[in-house]
């Protein structure tokens, strides 16, 4: 045959587009070219494609040959593309299966030898050729674990090119070569903290468990060592375990990332990326391959920023239109890529630069220009967005000798149970937990609470001391304390409670 055709992935963002790769071979001047919008990376598959095919023993026709790639108003990058190039152009002369060439999804980059090298984003791309009705891929040997979390797909984990050729029927010797590994430079996940080893502030926990059961962010303040560091990192442990769909999302962006990924962890995934962080390392970016940053990774789980008032306060800004929407859009000249950001946010921030401002004992030098200048990077707007407000203070001996302290595993109880409570009450509805819903649901809907439960919320309002954004988020944590409560209305102490936390009111 003079053409043949094969399918690659192109990822743009956290979803992937399949692409149909043809080859054409024409008797003119010897020539190879590939069309079809491609970056730099993927223009140079053109030498790459010629020795590995030579060193496989499979050379290339001596004729022109045009890989076209569609569609071609989409633009493709990265080196993905090597294996898919070099079937297709193999096809055109080779005995090579037609049908199987043409049904077969190839995902990987080619080195000089003719072995298949590993390459980001396996797991979305195999996620999105099952989308779009394939059900055989071949990716590289070291990428085989990672594709083969996706049911429902025959995967070939390929070590060189002339064992996909011969796969697909095509006459030729298959080398013993030793697979390219993967460089396995991920710490081995540590076993969540346990929450019992936060002494004496029991408020604390209550409202950790109260953020956990409704997805709700968190803000806390205090002095060096009242906890708020230890807290936070123990929300994860307390969260339920993530589901099929949760999971594999999750997984998903760490591949886009560069992680290796073996298998579909269930544990929500925790980031705390350092106060020096740009908005960039946050949000996600780069001038060429758009990465996901923080708020991506966070996905699905938590996104911890402590010492919050030493990032940036535009770094900080730019949580806000994720904080509402649910997902980042990076725009970049020659593309743009969309990532989840379904994330809890955890915001931890001393009361000024030395942190003893308002403390009782505590000797604050801090002049009153660089207290307002500290708090005020959280800006108004961000912090309207935060469902807890939370206010620690060290813990005094009384508070350490209260008994024992509740354990992660009985809290993790608790906020199962109330969000099986959120999910039986929500049931219907496109929302799995209170944070999700908006406020037109929650003022005027089926469970919309009465007159007399909401009038402390509207004297708030009337005198200014919330938005109506606020008030709706009050509404969401009054709903998951009634949750906590197993209680299936809402009732004033919900709500008063749901104040104090928001705003420190009381009704």
């Amino acid at each position: 045959m003079s053409v043949a055709r094969t399918w690659a992935v192109a990822l743009v963002g956290a979803e992937g587009e399949c692409v149909e790769v043809e080859a054409d071979l024409s008797k003119q001047t010897p020539e190879f070219r590939i069309i079809g919008l491609p970056d730099k990376a993927l223009g140079e598959a053109v030498q790459r494609v010629h020795n590995a095919c030579a060193n496989s023993r499979t050379p290339l026709p001596r004729r022109r040959l045009t890989v076209n790639l569609s569609p071609a108003s989409l633009p493709k990058q990265g080196s993905g593309f090597d294996v898919a190039i070099a079937i297709a152009c193999l096809a055109t002369e080779s005995s090579m299966d037609a049908a199987s060439v043409a049904g077969t999804v190839h995902i990987g980059e080619l080195g000089l030898d003719g072995r298949l090298r590993p390459v980001v984003g396996v797991l979305p791309a195999v996620v999105a050729a099952r989308r779009a009705g394939h059900r055989r891929v071949v990716v590289p040997h070291a990428n085989g674990a990672e594709a083969a979390l996706v049911d429902g797909m025959e995967v070939l984990a390929a070590v060189n090119l002339a064992q996909v050729v011969a796969w697909h029927g095509g006459d030729v010797e298959v080398p013993d070569d030793e697979p390219v590994a993967v460089t396995d430079d991920d710490p081995p996940a540590e076993p969540a903290p346990e929450l019992a080893e936060v002494i004496g502030q029991r408020d604390a926990v209550e409202a950790l468990i109260v953020a956990a059961a409704g997805g709700h962010h968190l803000l806390m303040c205090g002095p060096p060592g009242a906890g708020k560091t230890m807290l936070a990192r123990r929300l994860p442990g307390i969260l339920p375990e993530l589901d099929d769909e949760a999971a594999l999302a999750s997984a998903s962006i760490r591949s886009l990332a560069g992680a290796r990924v073996v298998e579909l962890s269930r544990t929500p995934p925790f980031e705390a990326p350092h106060h020096s962080a740009s908005i960039a390392a946050l949000v996600g970016g780069g001038t060429r391959l758009i990465r996901p940053g923080a708020i991506a990774r966070a996905s699905e789980g938590v996104l911890f920023l402590d010492e919050a008032g030493e990032f940036a306060a535009s770094a900080l800004d730019a949580l806000r239109q994720p904080l509402e929407s649910g997902a980042i859009t990076i725009h970049r000249a020659g593309a743009s890529a969309s990532y989840p950001a379904r994330f809890q946010l955890v915001l931890a921030t001393n009361p000024c630069p030395c942190g003893d401002y308002g403390i009782r004992g505590g000797t604050c030098t801090c002049p009153p220009a660089a207290i307002r200048r500290y708090l005020g990077k959280l800006s108004g707007p961000l912090r309207d967005r935060m469902d807890i407000e939370l206010t620690l203070t060290r813990v005094s001996v009384a508070q350490r000798d209260l008994g024992p302290a509740m354990s992660s595993a009985a809290a993790r109880e608790r906020v199962k149970d109330a969000r099986a409570r959120a999910r039986r009450r929500l049931e219907g509805t496109p929302w799995r937990v209170n944070a999700d819903v908006p406020g037109t649901w929650l003022r005027e809907g089926p469970s919309a609470p009465p007159p007399a439960v909401r009038r402390p919320l509207d004297a708030a309002l009337h005198r200014g001391a919330l938005t109506l954004r606020g008030y709706d988020r009050v509404l969401r944590v009054a709903w998951s304390l009634a949750d906590i409560d197993g209680r299936p209305q809402l009732g004033g102490e919900h709500v008063g409670r749901a104040l104090y936390l928001k705003k420190g009111l009381t009704p």
